[in-house]
């Protein structure tokens, strides 16, 4: 049983370890090496403590065996140096453990005061880097509306930005669903369409087409090829008059009728078709024009109107119409996305050299850029500064504080073994001048 104790210690030791090497905050392999770092000053810092028990050994014991005054002189210095290494030592310890395991108070800072440690490097954090005046004064330092606009205004940068933004078009669409984007295109065309009254805009439209004869090239169109039917279909018309006459007619009559009728159409849209002022063309004039002013004013009309739209609307074969017209606009998108040579990557790229180079040169448009940004990155600081700097009180209280205490150890550890050196070597100096004081002043 007994024998199974060392066993089971090393294995909760191996799994604390584990523990401390995983996770966030884990020991990194520069950790690590910082903390072979740490090791090894702590070696120098210790060797220079017994360095300085070894002189004042030394000295005592020549100083006993008659070697002379300067004995007193070097065991002074050597025993105010292993004083201050003493006293660097445990400020340097007391602040990861407590030294040699003894509960005094105020040691094991870290540890213990991990939380609120954490807490208050988040407060100062917050105080002194996330504040509007801080983070304005620096974005205006920088200059970011100068420095874009010449970094896109360079013919590389561009079509960089422009495949990232292709990309990031592609990854959209990609994303969204045609089914629901087509539901919210048809639900939103249809609302909108039902919200709004046609038929005064059409009454406008239609007003102002007349006005500047904008229809009369469908009139000559429609005239055009309505005798290009008759000269076709000649026999059709006069067959179709001949059987609308009455059986007790003679056939011979009822040719010549259709004969008559068919030179008398042709004859009218002839003329029509060549006579700009011909009075069928004024009374269709006319007629648009009343048309469109009983599409502005006449409550009849308008409500007719309204009805037929909403019939339109109502259609399957409309709804599918309006729904597809998505499926439509995400291949020719998706497809010029993808062509570097297309029109609309050709011209998004334009846009941003263009854009780059007014930035470049154009303090006015720099400024505004400026403010906009300092404006965005002020709204994030004073809007979620408490959110960030919780970030990082929350991510230390949850660290296992002896790993805390480890892996700071690890950052700064070097640097405190210093300040050992350091207390043993001016240690020993003040040992020197105040013993070297006291004889001449005692002489």
């Amino acid at each position: 049983m007994d024998q199974s104790k060392p066993g089971g210690t090393a294995t909760a030791e191996r799994g604390r370890v584990k523990a401390l090497t995983r996770g966030p905050g884990a020991f990194t392999a520069a950790d690590e090496e910082r903390q072979r770092g740490v090791r090894r000053m702590k070696l120098i810092a210790t060797g220079a403590l017994a360095v300085m028990a070894a002189v004042f050994a030394l000295a005592t014991w020549a100083g006993e065996s008659g070697a002379g005054p300067w004995t007193e002189y070097v065991a002074a210095a050597a025993e105010a140096g292993m004083v201050g290494a003493l006293a660097d030592w445990f400020a340097v310890t007391a602040l990861f453990k407590r030294p040699m395991g003894l509960p005094i108070p105020h040691t094991a800072i870290i540890p213990t005061k991990k939380d609120q440690l954490g807490q208050s490097l988040g407060d100062f954090v917050g105080e002194n880097f996330l504040s509007e005046e801080v983070v304005r004064a620096r974005l205006r330092s920088v200059g970011i509306g100068s420095r874009l606009g010449r970094w896109l205004a360079e013919p590389e940068h561009a079509d960089r930005v422009t495949a990232e933004l292709a990309t990031a078009l592609r990854g959209a669409l990609t994303v969204l669903r045609d089914d629901d984007v087509q539901a919210v295109v048809g639900e939103a065309v249809t609302r909108r369409a039902e919200a709004t009254e046609i038929a005064p805009g059409l009454g406008r439209t239609l007003e102002k087409v007349v006005a500047d004869g904008g229809h009369r090239r469908l009139v000559d169109l429609v005239c055009v090829r309505a005798r290009d039917w008759l000269e076709i279909h000649s026999d059709s018309v006069m067959e179709a008059v001949s059987g609308g006459a009455p059986g007790w007619t003679p056939r011979f009559v009822d040719r010549r009728v259709g004969e008559r009728v068919y030179k008398e159409l042709l004859r009218f849209v002839t003329e029509m078709r060549d006579m700009p002022e011909h009075p069928a063309r004024g009374a269709v004039d006319r007629f648009l024009t009343d048309f469109a002013t009983d599409l502005r004013t006449d409550e009849g009309t308008r409500e007719r109107v309204e009805r037929l739209k909403r019939e339109v609307l109502g259609r399957g074969e409309v709804q599918e119409l309006i729904a597809s017209a998505w499926s439509s606009v995400r291949a020719m998108i998706v497809a010029a996305a993808e062509d570097e040579r297309s029109e609309l990557r050709l011209r998004a790229r334009t846009s941003l050299l263009s854009l780059g180079g007014r930035m470049s040169r154009d303090a006015r448009l720099q400024g505004k850029v400026d403010s906009w940004l300092e404006g965005a990155a002020a709204h994030v600081v004073t809007t979620y500064r408490d959110e960030i700097t919780s970030l990082i009180s929350e991510t230390i209280a949850g660290w296992d504080a002896e790993h805390t205490s480890r892996k700071i150890e690890a950052h700064i550890g070097r640097d405190l073994q210093f300040i050992r050196i350091n207390g043993t070597v001016v240690g020993a100096l003040a040992g020197l001048a105040i013993h070297a004081v006291a004889q001449a002043a005692g002489a």
